[in-house]
């Protein structure tokens, strides 16, 4: 995972579990002079037992809607870097941003977006994501993703239009595009019948269509001006 991605985690407020050896244990000459002690002690290392695990937060600690939550589900198992390295190897988006993307369109309410319930629910939400988050790091990440959605769309158009690729290059990249982005809705648990897949692939190519033809407006009243 990149360096620039574990910073605005929040785990200062989640300490490691304690160690057996600092469960509370009193020495001998502690309890040989102080009969209380021993009993102090053992009440207070009741609360990390060596040997024995830490209770499992109880599904009433999680919001409702937290536990029927369902994307993602197919990538249970799944750890983060490989995940992060198959969207870099293919988008400009993290693991991170991805999954907070969709759980900001997900947990989006009249007033805004739930930045508390998904940061602090973030690895019962998504499986591949460990760590609790702050409300500005989901802020942080869902703003980096607006980001480049907005940096890579203008790339893509310019080269569409700048005359780089011939339209039948255009086509391979949209497809390309298209399979990827398909595939990314799949894993979240997205159902897409082949209607809305055609319907889909329609509206891109008649906004390329559009482009190419706005692109071939341009560069002739350029040569217009020109001559």
């Amino acid at each position: 995972m990149d360096g620039n991605e574990t910073t605005d985690r929040s785990n200062a407020d989640n300490p490691g579990p304690v160690d057996a050896d600092d469960s509370g244990d009193v020495d001998d000459e502690s309890a040989a002079t102080n009969p209380d002690a021993t009993e102090s002690a053992t009440e207070s290392s009741n609360d990390s037992m060596p040997g024995v695990p830490d209770p499992e937060p109880q599904d009433d600690d999680v919001p409702e809607d937290v536990q029927k939550y369902a994307r993602f589900k197919k990538m249970d198992g799944a750890q983060y870097d490989r995940v992060n390295e198959f969207l870099r190897d293919r988008t400009y988006i993290t693991a991170r941003e991805w999954a907070i993307a969709r759980l900001c369109s997900d947990f989006r309410t009249e007033t805004g977006v739930e930045m508390t319930k998904i940061g602090e629910n973030l690895p019962e939400l998504v499986p591949f994501m460990t760590d609790t988050y702050t409300p500005q790091a989901v802020n942080q990440a869902r703003a980096s993703f607006e980001e480049k959605v907005r940096t890579a769309g203008a790339t893509f158009l310019y080269g569409a239009m700048c005359d780089f690729f011939t339209a039948e290059e255009l086509d391979d990249v949209m497809y390309e595009s298209t399979e990827v982005a398909k595939f990314l809705l799949e894993v979240e648990g997205v159902d897409l019948s082949v209607e809305e897949e055609l319907e889909a692939e329609e509206r891109i190519s008649s906004v390329m269509r559009e482009v190419r033809e706005a692109s071939e407006e341009l560069r002739e009243e350029e040569t217009e001006e020109e001559s």
